[in-house]
């Protein structure tokens, strides 16, 4: 079953074109991946989907409902989430605090204590901190609060835009396993990222983006491998041997 299908999307600001024609679908269960360098229209698509702008044209569909243009806030309450960029957190406010705003969409709010127990679950770090200040903890330690935030109103999709922009290696691999099991806890992913080999190790499905539209796209693996795709739209060489090397 396709739960998010995006038809022909087009975002304009002004005379700028964010994204000129981009389709996409996410069935149930997937980790889909968009791929691309800044400016090819991973987050303006994202963006799009979550209702945080409004489309010059196309169609966003959820669970075969037409979203196309309705508000961020009415579309998080359907059970799609955004995980932001640069994590947007209110600094001032406590790690709970944040959680607890993450918890102000969540449909039965009877199931909030069962939330918070599935966010310190997946990041003990949080409730050694929960009592901290946004604006006090590490770059990972944020970046994990943030898709805390984001997990607290139960979502069916999970949306995140570079989760990787700026943390040290290790805290990367330490992220990835956590989306890794999300994944195998059911919940559906759509991940836009820089950082190819990461995202293509965890997604079924990959999208590439460049100046707006999609320019290639196909099961994650298929495009992993495929040398002339890392070097030409992905922009990762394939090493090559030295010379006079053994074969």
């Amino acid at each position: 079953m396709t739960e998010l299908r995006v038809e022909h999307l087009a975002v304009r600001y002004g005379d700028l074109v964010g994204v000129a024609d981009i389709s996409l679908k996410v069935a149930a269960g997937q980790v889909v991946a968009l791929l691309g360098s800044n400016g090819a229209g991973k987050t303006t698509t994202l963006n799009a989907v979550a209702g945080l702008v409004q489309p010059a044209s196309g169609h966003v569909e959820w669970c075969g409902e037409p979203i196309t243009g309705q508000p961020a806030y009415a579309i998080v309450r359907k059970g799609l989430t955004l995980s932001p960029e640069g994590w947007r957190l209110f600094a001032s406010q406590t790690v709970e605090q944040n959680l607890r705003l993450g918890a102000m969409a969540l449909a039965d709010q009877s199931r909030k204590g069962a939330m918070f127990e599935r966010v310190y679950g997946l990041f003990p770090r949080l409730a050694e901190r929960r009592q901290q200040p946004a604006g006090t903890l590490s770059g990972g330690e944020r970046q994990m609060l943030a898709l805390g935030r984001a997990l607290m109103c139960e979502p069916k999709l999970l949306m995140l835009d570079e989760p990787s922009l700026g943390l040290a290696p290790a805290v990367v691999g330490s992220l990835y396993e956590k989306l890794a099991e999300l994944h195998r806890q059911g919940l559906t992913l759509l991940l836009a990222e820089q950082s190819i080999p990461l995202a293509l190790a965890i997604a079924d499905y990959a999208y590439v983006l460049q100046t707006g539209r999609v320019a290639l796209e196909g099961p994650a693996q298929e495009l992993a491998r495929n040398e002339e795709v890392r070097e030409i739209y992905l922009g990762v060489r394939t090493p090559q041997p030295a010379p006079g090397g053994s074969a």
